[in-house]
C-alpha cells in the first residue's frame, strides 16, 4: 500500500494535534478511515466534514487511486467572507 504523505490544515491541525503525517493508503476513501481509526471524535467529525487535495488538486472521487509519496492536503471547512 503507497504511503501518502498527509498535511493538515486549521481545525484539522487541532483535532489531530500535527501539522502533517503520513499514511498507509490506496484511495482518499482508504485514507479517511486510517486517520479515523484511533482518532478522537473531534478529529473523525472533522475529516468527515474536510475536502481534500491530492498533489494540489481537488479529491473530487473518493475512490481515486493515490500512489506513493503523494500528499493528500486535509481542508476543513472554513469561515469568513
Amino acid at each position: 500500500m503507497p504511503q501518502i504523505r498527509v498535511r493538515f490544515f486549521a481545525a484539522a491541525r487541532e483535532a489531530f494535534g500535527t501539522k502533517e503525517s503520513t499514511a498507509a493508503a490506496s484511495t482518499i476513501d482508504e485514507l479517511m478511515t486510517t486517520l479515523t481509526k484511533d482518532a478522537s471524535t473531534e478529529a473523525t467529525t472533522v475529516i468527515s466534514r474536510s475536502s481534500f487535495l491530492v498533489n494540489a488538486v481537488a479529491a473530487t472521487d473518493p475512490q481515486a487511486p493515490l500512489s506513493e509519496g503523494d500528499t493528500v492536503d486535509v481542508l476543513p471547512p472554513f469561515a469568513g467572507g
